[in-house]
């Protein structure tokens, strides 16, 4: 049942991508070979067994907190960020791979933890999500910072979080801002006043978003119909085959097609969560459940900055955006969500 929704997503994702790059062959089978490779990926996944995930975890995590390192040291450098590591042809981020490695790590540690959690869980747990977020914020990346904080959030929320401390944690969090305001690099305050205010600068910083609203408010009730896009074709709109694609697919199909698109996603994201909810041991509950919760703030994430009622923080719209990297992660997990549920009856025996 989650793999029809997956192609669903899928198929969709290359006819609007189709459109949004004007109709580049080039692009779209590069993308149609992207998500063929995550598509086997994905199988791979789903065949091994979840108490398989649950060994491996601290090994995968201590080799993506290497990769990360070799980053900070010799990555490759595209766009003034410094976030690939290359071999040869192939180019990937070990950032993506900390998506799912941080929560897998997380739902280890505490797989055999008293819930709700108590301080010096929590503590240990912090420490876990803090050291990669930081490596990855230096790259600088903060989006996917911030995401990857966001999945080891889920874990411990899932492995319960009482009231007290939560509120205490809401404000160390405003405590520690203005800290973080200082390191911020200038373009990633420039992306916050954006938000605020992106009418101030219509043709510097606030062009993006300026554009993407026109995009989604042309597309009225029923939308200007596949390839028709004026804000895509016209080149009016930028990262139109990225980021910003979900703008294009509002305008060609409108919002009757912009609900459709929703129920999709709602669809997966609710399966995800009752595979959780089914799942036989702590780890596969917290894991599985935190990967769900994930997909939804990528989607919740995308849509938000593109309607402009969050700020711009780089998040493509998953699978959907065009992309290799974030795909294969995104695929993996599902693969990984699907063991929980095939390898019930395994683990039970």
């Amino acid at each position: 049942m989650l793999l029809y929704g997956l192609l669903a997503l899928g198929i969709i994702g290359l006819g609007i991508l189709y459109s949004a790059s004007n109709q580049n062959l080039s692009l779209f089978w590069h993308q149609v070979i992207n998500f063929g490779f995550a598509f086997v990926v994905m199988c791979a996944f789903a065949q091994i067994p979840v108490n398989r995930y649950q060994f491996l975890a601290p090994w995968v995590f201590g080799l993506t907190l290497l990769m990360l390192l070799a980053v900070m040291g010799a990555g490759v450098v595209g766009k003034g960020a410094q976030r690939w590591l290359g071999f040869g042809w192939l180019r990937f981020q070990p950032s993506e791979i900390m998506k799912l490695a941080m929560p897998m790590m997380l739902a280890w540690y505490l797989r055999d933890k008293v819930f709700p959690l108590h301080i010096k869980d929590l503590f240990f747990s912090c420490i876990i999500i803090i050291l990669p977020v930081l490596m990855i914020a230096k790259q600088p990346d903060l989006g996917t910072a911030l995401l990857v904080a966001t999945t080891g959030f889920f874990v411990l929320l899932l492995a319960g979080i009482t009231w007290q401390i939560m509120v205490s944690g809401i404000g160390l969090v405003m405590v520690v801002l203005p800290i973080a305001w200082r390191f911020m690099h200038s373009y990633q305050k420039m992306r916050l006043f954006t938000f605020w205010s992106p009418e101030s600068d219509p043709l510097g910083s606030g062009y993006n978003i300026i554009q993407s609203k026109i995009a989604i408010g042309s597309g009225g009730w029923f939308g200007k119909g596949w390839l028709q896009s004026s804000q895509a074709h016209l080149q009016f709109l930028p990262e139109r085959s990225t980021d910003f694609i979900f703008a294009v697919y509002a305008e060609e199909f409108g919002f009757i097609g912009c609900f459709l698109l929703f129920l999709i996603f709602g669809y997966i994201i609710g399966r995800s969560l009752y595979i959780s909810t089914n799942a036989q041991d702590t780890f596969s509950r917290l894991f599985v459940g935190s990967i769900s919760l994930s997909f939804f703030t990528y989607f919740f994430v995308n849509i938000g900055m593109v309607a402009g009622v969050l700020p711009v923080v780089g998040v493509p719209l998953p699978l959907v955006s065009y992309g290799g990297s974030s795909l294969i992660a995104i695929m993996a997990g599902f693969g990984i969500v699907m063991s929980a549920q095939t390898h019930r009856k395994l683990i039970a025996s």
